[in-house]
């Protein structure tokens, strides 16, 4: 078996656990949220072992690499962040309904990586990617990236509440978490992709100058991440002096959300520049 095998396994295993997430949300029943969760582990196991195989067969190539470098791997490792920050929050916030919103993220970067028309294949890197910072600055990134989906997630799950729902303070009849919860966890995980954007920027400055002599080239990518990490600052900047929270949080997570899919893919697809080469 191959990594592309199991990485095809798990793109129906987190489909699967979306439903069983989903189905224990409606029918709220405790049973089947803990099959989610033990199905959202077995593919997440699944993953990680795909994605280590890649690697080693990137070695038995002859151009051994991390599974980091094109289009492809990269929503594959995005779909891998995503469900160990949601998993994180599920033992800490103790709740599995937020797995309803979560896991169907995971699953479409993954069901993209599998049936979207980009090269799966294992390359070469370009000269440009041959160095030490690419590990630390993609998976900076992209842990700040998954933070910043499941905040989204946690907006439209805040929205759908405080709009159709009714707020009992606890979860205690009520389909999703209190807003009080949702909130907090929407802030907490706004933070948390902060801190690692910020660091994806910084050691991103490092490679450019390690590979073109100079920190920062106002690359399209570049200036889209700087507009993004200007989005979520403003955010939290605001939630500090001014208190901003519930509905306008929420809405600010989504906006944020077109931010970082902007920087992340379309950036790739419609502006040319020096980070091209993930479109391949």
């Amino acid at each position: 078996m191959d990594s592309s095998q199991l990485l095809g396994i798990t793109t129906f295993t987190y489909l699967f656990a979306s439903f069983l997430y989903i189905g224990a949300l409606l029918f709220r029943s405790t049973k089947v949220g803990v099959f989610a969760t033990w199905f959202t582990a077995a593919a997440l196991v699944i993953q990680t072992a795909g994605l280590g195989l890649r690697w080693m067969e990137s070695y038995q190539m002859g151009i051994g690499h991390a599974p980091l470098t094109n289009m492809y791997e990269s929503v594959v490792f995005f779909a891998w962040t995503i469900v160990i920050i949601y998993l994180g929050i599920e033992w800490k916030f103790k709740t599995r309904t937020i797995g309803a919103f979560a896991l169907p993220l995971a699953f479409l970067a993954m069901a993209y990586g599998s049936f979207a028309p980009i090269n799966k294949g294992i390359s070469p890197l370009v000269p440009a990617l041959q160095s030490n910072w690419l590990l630390a600055h993609v998976i900076t990134c992209f842990v700040g990236y998954a933070a910043f989906a499941i905040a989204a997630a946690l907006g439209i799950m805040y929205l759908i509440k405080s709009y159709f729902g009714k707020d009992t303070g606890n979860e205690d009849g009520s389909l999703l978490p209190s807003l009080k919860v949702l909130d907090d966890i929407i802030h907490k995980s706004m933070i948390f992709g902060f801190i690692w954007l910020s660091a994806g920027i910084i050691t991103g400055a490092i490679w450019a100058n390690s590979a073109w002599g100079t920190y920062w080239s106002w690359d399209p990518k570049e200036t889209w991440s700087l507009i993004t990490w200007f989005v979520y600052a403003i955010t939290l900047h605001a939630r500090y002096t001014r208190g901003i929270s519930g509905k306008t949080i929420a809405w600010l997570s989504l906006i944020g959300l077109l931010a970082v899919i902007f920087t992340y893919y379309g950036v790739n697809f419609l502006l040319s520049g020096l980070h091209s080469y993930g479109s391949n």
